[in-house]
């Protein structure tokens, strides 16, 4: 074996590579562990804060280059695993046992997409290998069981000294608890403000959510009793805010997003969906059928960065209404990418929250 290669020269060569997200050593953030070294193999763990890291190859890549700047290096094997950290508590609101990141995703006015960017979110985070899990918030509209697959699920409520625990349904690696499911499919949900926060409170800490690295919840539109009480209720990662690029929808945004930054909730940032159109018979082709550019506005005048922009494609729709979101249905789609890419952002941006 080479003088030059030990453990401690592996790690000095690797001490100037950063995450690219935090901007700080990996040694130093303890990413680098299990270092080993057998004659000209050098051997390490790569744990990132995130699965759903979307610079994993970057990194790893420039974690070689590193190494094998070092005199006796024959081979170079990195084992990646995730470690994602757990969100910073408060004094003034009670975490939910087991789960280390809840991520709000809202809206300023309904029919702009939110709950299919809430569900491809968790799902595309699933895929990625962390553990997710799902609150439909929509108490007067709840469609997450259908675009989950979920709409003949029966959810079991176990009589215990605490109270009654739900044990949530699952579908594409989502663990998810709805009004869909306590409720028959045509009766209205009637009820004032008191019912609906005590029903959110109960999906919240009466759930049996396990361990949990996200749990994603889809509010319904505006800035009412759901969002007041969740944003009272527990400490949150973030919220992420979806929109069309149209005028109408900016400005209930812009009203959202508002009330969340008054409200001491982080704003993740901006999702602009159905961007544009793409005709299915003309896949090369563009119609910007809601305008174009008004979630970058909004991003930029308000200091929140624009996370991404999701295409409208048919099978959007049809994957939402047969239960089979299209980060699954049709994942090479140019709008199932745009969704990925979407997540990844997502659990980059909590992430650094959480470390910084």
């Amino acid at each position: 074996m080479s003088a030059s290669l030990t453990t401690a020269s592996v790690l000095e060569v690797l001490r100037p590579v950063q995450d690219p997200e935090l901007r700080k050593s990996l040694v130093e953030l303890n990413m680098i562990r299990n270092v080993q070294i057998q004659a000209g193999r050098v051997a390490f763990t790569l744990v990132l804060t995130t699965p759903a890291c979307p610079l994993r190859e970057f990194i790893v890549e420039d974690c070689k280059k590193a190494v094998n700047t070092l005199a006796g290096v024959e081979s170079i094997d990195i084992e990646v695993t995730a470690e994602t950290p757990q969100q910073k508590s408060l004094p003034d609101r009670t975490g939910i046992a087991g789960v280390k990141n809840i991520i709000a995703v809202s809206s300023g006015k309904g029919g702009v997409g939110k709950s299919t960017v809430s569900v491809n979110l968790a799902v595309s985070l699933a895929q990625s290998g962390a553990k997710v899990g799902m609150i439909d918030a929509d108490i007067y509209g709840p469609n997450v069981p259908t675009m989950l697959g979920l709409e003949k699920a029966i959810i079991e409520v176990r009589k215990e000294a605490q109270g009654d625990v739900l044990e949530p349904a699952a579908n594409h690696g989502v663990k998810m608890v709805s009004m869909g499911f306590l409720i028959d499919r045509d009766q209205p949900v009637i009820w004032r403000g008191p019912m609906l926060n005590g029903i959110i409170r109960q999906f919240l800490y009466q759930v049996d959510w396990g361990e949990l690295d996200y749990l994603v919840i889809d509010l319904p539109p505006g800035t009412g009793d759901a969002q007041l009480t969740l944003a009272q209720a527990v400490p949150m990662a973030g919220v992420v805010i979806v929109s069309t690029p149209q005028d109408v929808a900016i400005l209930d945004a812009r009203k959202g997003l508002k009330m969340f930054q008054q409200l001491g909730v982080p704003v993740l940032g901006v999702v602009e969906n159905m961007s544009y159109f793409i005709p299915p018979d003309q896949p090369d082709r563009q119609y910007d059928i809601f305008g174009s550019g008004g979630g970058e506005k909004l991003a930029q005048e308000l200091d929140v960065p624009l996370i991404g922009c999701v295409p409208l494609e048919i099978p959007v729709r049809q994957g939402g209404d047969r239960g089979i979101p299209i980060v699954v249905a049709q994942p090479d789609s140019a709008s199932a990418q745009a969704l990925k890419a979407i997540a990844q952002k997502v659990a980059a941006l909590v992430s650094v929250a959480a470390l910084t």
